[in-house]
C-alpha cells in the first residue's frame, strides 16, 4: 500500500510544472529539532518550564519581554543558538533538487541554511529582530549571541537592544497574542509567493509535518493545490486528505523524501 502511494507521489512530482513545499514543525524533527507537540513534548525539550508550569504558548508570548525580559530572551536565545547549530537533514537537499519554493510556519531558518532562496516565512524568523515597542518598522539580522543559564532558562548578561531607540529588542516572530509584531518582511515574502503561484498551472504541493492544531500551513497547502494542482501530505500522525486530489504518506519527512528521491531520480 505504501509503495503504491510512493509511486503515485513520484509520478505527480516528475509530471509537475512546479513544486511548492508547505512545511510545519515536523520538517525539522529529523534534524534533531523539537516540534513542541503538546505540553508534555514541550516540557521534555525544556524541563525548566515544567518546573515553572509554563506551556509553550505561555512562554512564546510577547508579554514576557515587558514583564520579565530575561525569561523571554532565555527561551528565544536558546532557540537562536540551537537553530544556528543545527544541520538540515538530507530531505532538504531532495526538495532543492526539485526546484521547490517554500511556505513555512517554521522560524528556524533551516530552509535558507539548506540553500533555498525563495522562502515565505509566515510567522517570521528567529534570525531577525525588531524593537519591542516598536519604535520603528525596521527589521535587522540577529548578529548577537544571548547567554542563557540552562538550569533556569534565563538570559544572563546584557540583553539585545534596539539600535534605533536603545530599548529592548525582540525576535521578529509572530507570537501568541502578538500586537507588536512588525510583519512587513514576512508579508513581502508572502506577496512574492502569491504572485508566483498565480502563474502556475501544473502545481504539486508537498505538505510536510503540518498538523491541525495550528492549521496555517495545512490551509495554505490545501488552497494552493485546490485549483490546478495536487497535494502530497507527509505526516506521521495526521496524513489523511479529505478533499481534492492527492497522496497521503504516513511517515516522517526524511524517510518520505529519501524514498521519493529514489523514485524520481
Amino acid at each position: 500500500m505504501i509503495d503504491e502511494a510512493y509511486d503515485r507521489a513520484a509520478e505527480l512530482i516528475t509530471g509537475a510544472d512546479a513544486v511548492l513545499v508547505c512545511a510545519g514543525a515536523g520538517m525539522g524533527v529529523d534534524s534533531g529539532l523539537p516540534d513542541f507537540r503538546g505540553t508534555e513534548g514541550f516540557w521534555r525539550a525544556y524541563p525548566p518550564y515544567e518546573r515553572l508550569g509554563l506551556k509553550f504558548e505561555e512562554i512564546a508570548d510577547p508579554v514576557h519581554f515587558a514583564d520579565d525580559p530575561a525569561l523571554a530572551w532565555g527561551f528565544y536565545g536558546h532557540r537562536l543558538a540551537l537553530y544556528r547549530a543545527t544541520v538540515p537533514h538530507g530531505g532538504f537537499a531532495v526538495l532543492r533538487s526539485w526546484g521547490a519554493r517554500v511556505f513555512t510556519s517554521n522560524v528556524d531558518g533551516q530552509f535558507q541554511k539548506a540553500g533555498f532562496a525563495d522562502v515565505a516565512e509566515v510567522h517570521g524568523s528567529i534570525h531577525h529582530a525588531q524593537c519591542v515597542e516598536p519604535c520603528t518598522d525596521e527589521i535587522w539580522e540577529c548578529s548577537f549571541d544571548v547567554d542563557v543559564d540552562p538550569a533556569t532558562m534565563r538570559a544572563t548578561g546584557e540583553l539585545p537592544s534596539c539600535p534605533f531607540c536603545g530599548g529592548l529588542a525582540r525576535p521578529n516572530i509572530l507570537m501568541f497574542g502578538d500586537w507588536g509584531w512588525v510583519p512587513h518582511r514576512s508579508q513581502r515574502q508572502l506577496d512574492e509567493l502569491t504572485a508566483w503561484r498565480r502563474n502556475q498551472r501544473g502545481l504539486v504541493v508537498i505538505e510536510i509535518g503540518a498538523g491541525t492544531a495550528v492549521p496555517t500551513v495545512r490551509r495554505q497547502a490545501e488552497l494552493a493545490s485546490a485549483a490546478n494542482g495536487a497535494l502530497i501530505r507527509i505526516n506521521v500522525r495526521e496524513p489523511e486528505i479529505r478533499h481534492g486530489r492527492g497522496v497521503s504518506l504516513p511517515v516522517g519527512a526524511l524517510e518520505a523524501l529519501t524514498a521519493l528521491a529514489r523514485r524520481t531520480a
